[in-house]
């Protein structure tokens, strides 16, 4: 079985140890204990690797831990990926709209510039 510290992870996914410890006082981390030392297991690497796929794509944390508890239900992968699948069909629509945005802004800015003969 293998072990990490949370020195090992923080560098292996380049974070910090307090984002570690953040992540398991939310609840998204569960590693065992050797008196004040935690012991993260195999299970909790890939959920670190998850989180951070999660936030990289602009989840909640809230939304990443009801993605990784709906793991543990009956057909928990099944309902897992539909989940997933709803909230990155979310984000598209919300970065679409963002994008829209930007580039409306940036249509405003050169306008700018070009008055301004620049």
């Amino acid at each position: 079985m293998h072990e990490y510290s949370i020195t090992h992870l923080s560098k292996e996914f380049s974070v910090t140890s307090r984002a570690i410890r953040h992540y398991e006082d939310k609840g998204l981390l569960k590693p065992t204990r050797n008196g004040q030392q935690r012991i993260y297991s195999q299970a909790d690497k890939v959920r670190l690797e998850l989180i951070l796929r999660g936030k990289k794509i602009g989840l909640s944390l809230t939304e990443i831990k009801e993605i990784l508890d709906l793991y543990h239900l009956p057909e928990g992968e099944k309902v897992q990926q539909k989940f997933l699948l709803d909230k990155i069909k979310q984000r598209r629509v919300q970065l679409s709209e963002q994008k829209k945005l930007i580039d409306e802004m940036l249509t405003e800015l050169d306008a700018i510039t070009r008055r301004l003969g620049n």
